[in-house]
C-alpha cells in the first residue's frame, strides 16, 4: 500500500522514467543515417582498396553498434532519481561543457588562421580543461605534439593536405 506522498513523488514533474537518455543513441543513429547517405552518393573515381568509403562505412556500422548498445541500456537500467530531494544522481557540469563547446567554436573559427597544428592544439587544450586537468603547460606540449602527428600523417604519408594557417612559411 502506499501513502499519498509516494503517489505524489511518483508523479511529479520532471521527475520521469528516466529514459529521456535515449536521446544520445537516436542522435548517434541519425549521425551514422547521415554518414551512410554520405557515402551512398560519394562519386568515388578510383578503384584504390580499400578506396574514400571504406572508414565512413566502418564508422557508420561502429556508430549504428554503439547506439543500439546504448539504448539497450538506457532501456534496461534507466536513469532514476537519487532518494535525496534537493540531489540528483547525475548532473550537468556546465562549466565542463562550456569549455569543450567553447574548444570545439574555437577550433572551427581559428583552423584556417592558426592552422591545424596550432588549432588542434589548442583544442586538445580546451577539453583537458574541461576535464579539470591542472597541468596546462603539460596539457599544450602534448596537444602540440599529437596535432603535429597528424598534421604529418595526414600531409606526408596520405597526401591530404591539412591548413597550415601562420606557420605555412616555416
Amino acid at each position: 500500500m502506499t501513502t499519498q506522498t509516494e503517489e505524489a513523488d511518483e508523479a511529479a514533474p520532471g521527475t520521469g522514467n528516466g529514459l529521456g537518455a535515449l536521446i544520445v543513441p537516436a542522435i548517434l543513429a541519425i549521425a551514422s543515417t547521415l554518414v551512410v547517405i554520405g557515402n551512398l552518393t560519394m562519386d568515388v573515381q578510383s578503384d584504390d582498396s580499400p578506396g574514400p568509403t571504406f572508414f565512413p562505412w566502418l564508422l557508420a556500422i561502429v556508430g549504428y553498434a554503439l547506439a543500439a548498445a546504448l539504448a539497450v541500456h538506457f532501456v534496461r537500467h534507466p536513469d532514476e532519481l537519487a532518494r535525496s530531494e534537493t540531489k540528483f544522481r547525475t548532473y550537468t557540469d556546465w562549466a565542463a561543457a562550456g569549455w569543450l563547446i567553447g574548444g570545439l567554436i574555437a577550433f572551427a573559427v581559428l583552423l584556417d588562421v592558426l592552422g591545424w597544428i596550432l588549432a588542434a592544439a589548442l583544442l586538445f587544450w580546451c577539453v583537458t580543461r574541461a576535464f579539470n586537468s591542472k597541468r596546462p603547460l603539460f596539457d599544450v606540449s602534448v596537444g602540440l605534439l599529437l596535432s603535429s602527428v597528424v598534421f604529418l600523417i595526414f600531409g606526408v604519408l596520405l597526401d591530404v593536405p591539412l591548413p597550415s594557417g601562420i606557420l605555412g612559411g616555416l
